[in-house]
């Protein structure tokens, strides 16, 4: 198993009504990735599907995904231009992201849970991930 010392939450920064299988197919068919950018999709029911294994390297964030996990929620963005950064989670989001959180930091004890905008200039998840988690 890799070492794992982050897990990163991303928004997909597009409509909440986006599947799983939409976000493989972007990733693998229109940008031509080896595989997808995140290791779970959380769609917004509240629906976790994991998209590659844990021992995989997922295409996340640049420089860092050896030693991360990446988790992604269906939108970030306002639901109607799809161009500013909003929190838009659901409740059955933000139940099953915190779960899967949790569950993920009782596997890597001493893995940090971050958000993608702490890597890199961008607004994703559109909410501070690493202060609203800091208690798990």
């Amino acid at each position: 198993m890799r070492k794992i010392n982050k897990i990163i939450v991303h928004c997909t920064a597009g409509n909440m009504n986006n599947s799983a299988q939409d976000i493989v197919n972007y990733h693998m068919k229109i940008l031509k990735w080896s595989r997808p950018g995140y290791h779970y999709f959380i769609d917004k029911d509240g629906n976790v599907t994991q998209l590659i294994p844990l021992d995989r390297i997922s295409n996340g964030v640049k420089g860092h995904n050896a030693d991360s996990i990446n988790i992604v929620y269906a939108g970030g963005v306002d639901q109607e231009t799809f161009k500013i950064p909003m929190d838009t989670r659901t409740p059955a989001q933000k139940v099953a992201l915190r779960k899967l959180l949790t569950n993920l930091r009782s596997q890597f004890p001493r893995a940090k849970i971050y958000g993608h905008r702490d890597f890199a200039n961008k607004s994703c998840p559109s909410f501070d991930a690493k202060t609203e988690y800091a208690d798990i």
